[in-house]
């Protein structure tokens, strides 16, 4: 005859529902603690650590950039994981367990070093202008001399705002098309926004022509205002893969990217084709050291025909950069963007996103 389990009592139920408790207490609190040492690490890396070395050899400087990024690689496991994740997702069979791993952790290292190179601005920014080769400046000279301004169009690939600030500082007036941390990330708290305005946007800012200009929705001036600055034979900035917000998914069209359609907005078609100016793709590449780079500017991309089309072969130079050095693109570390550009299956409900990672296109969004 079989015998029924023993039942629980009530004082066993009790204590193994407040031992629960008490465990999802210790995470909580596990976590918040977590958090709190990234961002103070993350705090003295921008105010203290970064500016020192930015002073030292450049040799010493990046080793120093490099070093944080192997710690943040070891410590900050949910974001590599996530990371990793990822770039599999995309990539696909392309990339194996070890080499995703080996591009996480050089993803570390470039957000690391891209920060010594913003420190590196300082006076007319010739201490980073010594460690980068500027190639193909003599497609940006012939497209200014024919008098319409010029657009330089990008990704969010590398040190890609260092990089317009070099060129505005070797004598080209520069003007970026982007999107602010305040409009951004509205829940930013005003320590946060004080705090990157200090130790990041000043620093880039005083390199640009005029003020940026914001693509928000419901402005329709924002032409207008590129159209000031090229019409004064000017250099206008934007990078084309930032993922499209909601109101202007209407605007969106669909172009091959990675292996997949993503959404993206033509808006550099539009800028080109109604200002009569002409537009250059322009990458800044890290090199094996670290500390030296190359900046890329191509010739001019051919705007006629068909919008999607045009577009299309500023998005195949984007893919084309980022498959030859996959780690300098930054959307890797925000499932939520990969997933509105459409490279990704929307995250599920209850399901982590990933950090934000700084990157809409304007001077306001520091890698961390």
């Amino acid at each position: 005859m079989s015998q029924r389990p023993p039942r629980s009592s009530g004082t066993e139920v009790d204590r193994a529902r407040q031992e629960g408790m008490l465990g999802d207490d210790v995470r909580k609190m596990r976590d918040t603690t977590e958090r709190l040492l990234r961002s103070a690490e993350t705090v003295s890396y921008w105010l203290v650590v970064a500016p020192l070395a930015a002073l030292l050899p450049a040799s010493l400087g990046y080793r120093i950039a490099c070093g944080r990024g192997d710690w943040c690689f070891r410590y900050r496991a949910a974001k590599r994981s996530d990371i990793v994740s990822n770039l599999r997702q995309v990539l696909g069979d392309e990339l194996g367990p070890e080499e995703a791993e080996r591009l996480a952790r050089e993803f570390f290292r470039m957000t690391s070093c891209e920060v010594i190179d913003v420190m590196r601005l300082r006076g007319r920014a010739r201490s980073l202008g010594k460690l980068v080769e500027i190639r193909g400046r003599e497609h940006l000279d012939a497209a200014l001399a024919e008098g319409n301004g010029a657009i330089l169009c990008s990704a969010h690939f590398g040190s890609c705002n260092s990089a317009f600030s070099l060129l505005h500082a070797s004598g080209f007036p520069l003007t970026t098309i982007g999107r602010s941390p305040s409009n951004q990330w509205p829940d930013m708290s005003s320590a946060e926004r004080w705090l990157w305005e200090f130790v990041y946007t000043r620093r880039l800012r005083r390199h640009r022509q005029r003020p940026i200009i914001e693509p928000l929705p419901g402005r329709i001036q924002v032409v207008a205002q590129a159209a000031v600055a090229l019409r004064a034979n000017e250099v206008v900035t934007i990078s084309s893969d930032a993922p499209p917000l909601d109101a202007d998914l209407s605007r969106a069209v669909e172009v091959p990217f990675l292996g997949r359609q993503a959404r993206f907005l033509p808006g550099v078609v539009t800028f080109a084709r109604l200002t009569g100016a002409p537009v250059l793709m322009v990458f800044m590449h890290r090199l094996a050291d670290y500390r030296h780079q190359v900046l890329e500017i191509s010739p001019p991309v051919p705007v006629e025909g068909e919008t999607v089309g045009a577009f299309g072969r500023c998005v195949a130079a984007m893919e084309a950069a980022i498959r030859a050095s996959p780690a300098h693109w930054v959307y890797w570390a925000d499932a939520d963007d990969l997933a509105s550009l459409g490279l990704l299956r929307a995250p599920s409900a209850g399901t982590a996103a990933v950090s934000p990672q700084p990157a809409a296109g304007g001077v306001g969004h520091p890698p961390r």
